[in-house]
């Protein structure tokens, strides 16, 4: 597009006009006026004297800067060889037609909204711009032609393969898609308990795994019984004998119970200054070895010594030595109570023979050990009438030390010190056996 089109609707100031050629003051009689309404030519200026220039024409007041016309919404085509209807008329154009310079008042005021000058109406672009509705209504009116056909539609594809004719020349039904045959209800369903039978086998063998010991088998009596033979030796102090023991519901009418350990023996023989009267009566088992230490209740009213002896024989003789016990009654016996533990120092210290009031012997057959208790007040205050723990923890019974409650603290932490050795030997916790 040229130049002119460009700057068709800026404003800006007309160039000096060349100075025209001689003409007669007036339009010659066959001019066309319509070149006159378009390009009109002004008279013949007067000729200046020799040796000066030619005046400038004053400049035309400054127009203020017209908004573009609004851009039609298609691509405006390329202009055609026609042109926008000339106007015969300048007032029906919306111009005003300017006055000839020596008919204009000098005095006349600019109107308020100059329009170009008419020179401009006769350039490619004024032409351009008007003409752009023409083309624009041509467009809407002929027939749009498409510049590719539309590809043929492929033809529609069956539903359902073809069957073939049956051999008799009867048609066989048709064969129905996998998801017009499966409800999907119950593929939904399978689905489901696939994913949680993955999600339920999955979080199990993550359990194993985490773990810290892989889940086995109970082990047998056997692998039991041979490593409770050697529980003394390979389980601390700490854990045979606890620095604090609990007692659930262990006291007189269900009350709980607290012992604290507060002396422990080395370990030794099975001898009668250790033992007394009843090393004698477990002699046919053999003793391995013998361990023992003293714990105080909670109120500090009452000593318990417990006494672990660790024999040498095996589950056969284990068995006929808990049934000696149990028909002839030796664990009731007071001729064979345990003698305590009395340590220096301690709450214990006038705990002695005269001071015993309830005891307790176990023999146990799943581990060769032999678990026996015996309590007495922690005061140094004798005895004169021990009872054995079986007795004094019935109720009813109206002794001192079943109202004490020595009785209960015997056979309570006979249970739990019996627990402890059958844990040391791989078993896991159960209820204690019955004394014999």
């Amino acid at each position: 597009m040229s130049a002119d089109a460009d700057y068709a609707d800026a404003p800006r100031i007309p160039p000096i006009p060349p100075r025209p050629p001689h003409r007669p003051a007036g339009p010659a009689p066959d001019e066309d006026p319509k070149t006159t309404v378009l390009r009109p030519v002004p008279a013949e200026p007067p000729r200046p004297p020799a040796g000066r220039s030619p005046p400038r024409p004053p400049r035309p007041p400054s127009r203020p800067r017209r908004p573009p016309p609004p851009r039609p919404s298609r691509t405006r085509p390329h202009p055609g060889p026609h042109r926008a209807p000339p106007v015969d008329d300048p007032a029906a154009a919306g111009q005003a037609t300017p006055p000839h310079p020596r008919t204009e008042p000098p005095a006349a005021p600019p109107p308020p909204a100059p329009a170009p000058p008419r020179s401009f109406r006769d350039t490619a672009a004024f032409h351009l711009a008007n003409s752009a509705a023409l083309w624009d209504d041509a467009r809407a009116t002929a027939p749009r032609t498409p510049r590719h056909p539309p590809a043929p539609e492929p033809p529609p594809a069956p539903d359902r393969p073809s069957t073939p004719a049956h051999p008799t020349g009867v048609e066989a039904e048709p064969r129905r898609p996998l998801a017009d045959r499966l409800p999907g209800n119950r593929v939904v369903a399978a689905a489901v308990s696939l994913v949680l039978g993955i999600g339920l086998i999955a979080g199990a063998a993550a359990g194993s795994w985490l773990t810290d010991t892989p889940a086995k088998g109970t082990p047998t009596p056997e692998a039991v019984f041979a490593r409770g033979r050697d529980a003394w030796r390979n389980t601390p102090v700490d854990a045979l004998f606890p620095r604090t023991v609990e007692g659930l519901a262990a006291g007189p009418g269900g009350a709980d119970r607290t012992w604290i350990r507060i002396a422990v023996a080395p370990d030794t023989g099975c001898t009668p200054a250790a033992e007394g009267p009843l090393a004698k009566e477990l002699a046919p088992a053999g003793c391995a070895r013998l361990l023992r230490a003293t714990y105080v209740d909670a109120t500090r009213t009452g000593v318990i010594t417990v006494g672990a002896q660790t024999t040498q024989a095996d589950r056969s003789k284990m068995m006929d030595l808990n049934a000696r016990f149990s028909t002839n009654d030796l664990a009731t016996r007071s001729a064979l109570m345990p003698p305590p533990l009395a340590a220096k120092g301690t709450a214990a210290e006038d705990f002695g023979p005269a001071q015993r009031a309830s005891w307790t012997i176990r023999v146990l057959t799943d581990v060769p050990v032999v678990v026996y208790a015996v309590s007495g007040f922690a005061d140094g205050r004798e005895v004169a009438d021990p009872q054995p723990a079986d007795a004094a923890v019935q109720p009813g019974t109206a002794t001192a030390p079943a109202e004490a409650g020595l009785g209960h603290d015997a056979k309570g932490l006979a249970d739990k010190i019996s627990t402890t050795f059958r844990t040391a030997s791989g078993l896991p916790a159960q209820p204690t056996e019955q004394a014999p």
